[in-house]
């Protein structure tokens, strides 16, 4: 950005221009450079993660379906990336056309949607799968969770596609209602299942927790806080995916830096969530082959 800054308030445009280009080259090549620097390990794990998100066609793990949530809260961001990418393509970086409502690159294109749309699509995808390979009715509540993102995102673009009376009338109140059922499914998805806090009984009575649990957040004030800020966070995420509501820049970075510690909260109770049910696990394992030993030592012994 220095650079760019630099050269465009020198004149040069055109090495200005080239800026953007040159640092999206630049993280290409990072990802994909074959040599053991820059956590090559992590490197090829993320992309193998990446492509195995966008093609669901194996068995979903733990790693896919977490890095597609988070994907989810990027959904702005890959807006934004295809919108810069619209731009470099038609050269209209470091110029005036980067100002105006151009008829190429503007709110009313119909790869904005798109875009928006994708991280919720490959997650549907993921639901559908893991529904085949388990057969689970949990999956298929899921899948309609990520379903309902669809309407909100296509009925703001609409918006850009038909007479204002027309949108005023019928259009806007569906997009609210589409607004509010998404966030309040995704509300309570996060709790009841993906953080398991359902009727709040890890709350007041702590179900095993871990050490690490306990050193961080092992506190009732926090699980209160955790719900109460996701229920607002949730709400207001829905600004993001209406394109028809991003003109003010200000508030669509202050609603995307909210999403960012969102997702962090999320993440540290989902983690959480999925180290009990190991733990959880393990215990109950434990418990069996205990059983199973006293039975064997009573029938040698009966022998």
């Amino acid at each position: 950005m220095t650079t760019y800054l630099y050269l465009y308030s020198h004149g040069e445009v055109s090495l200005a221009a080239s800026q953007p280009v040159l640092l999206y080259i630049v993280v290409a090549v990072i990802l994909i450079f074959p040599f053991d620097i820059f956590f090559l390990s992590s490197r090829f794990f993320f992309l193998r993660t990446l492509w195995r998100i966008a093609f669901p066609l194996q068995p979903i793990t733990f790693p896919d379906f977490f890095v597609a949530d988070i994907l989810t809260s990027m959904a702005k961001v890959f807006s934004d990336l295809e919108r810069s990418v619209c731009r470099m393509v038609n050269r209209q970086v470091a110029t005036i056309a980067w100002l105006e409502a151009d008829s190429v690159c503007g709110s009313h294109s119909i790869a904005i949607p798109i875009v928006l749309v994708l991280p919720y699509l490959w997650r549907l995808l993921q639901c559908l799968r893991q529904y085949k390979d388990t057969k689970e009715k949990t999956c298929l509540f899921n899948a309609l969770k990520y379903s309902t993102a669809f309407p909100v995102i296509f009925l703001s673009a609409l918006k850009y596609h038909v007479i204002p009376e027309q949108w005023t009338s019928l259009y806007r109140p569906l997009w609210l209602l589409s607004s509010v059922v998404n966030s309040l499914y995704s509300f309570y998805w996060d709790i009841t299942r993906d953080w398991d806090l359902s009727g709040f009984s890890r709350i007041f009575k702590f179900n095993k927790p871990s050490v690490v649990s306990n050193m961080f957040y092992g506190q009732q004030w926090i699980y209160f806080w955790a719900i109460g800020s996701n229920f607002i966070l949730r709400c207001s995420w829905t600004y993001k995916l209406s394109a028809h509501l991003r003109h003010n820049y200000l508030t669509v970075f202050t609603m995307t830096l909210l999403e960012m510690f969102r997702r962090f909260q999320w993440v540290f109770f989902r983690v959480e969530n999925e180290w009990n049910k190991m733990t959880r696990s393990g215990i109950q394992l434990t418990e069996i082959s205990s059983e199973d030993e006293k039975l064997l030592s009573s029938n040698i012994h009966d022998v």
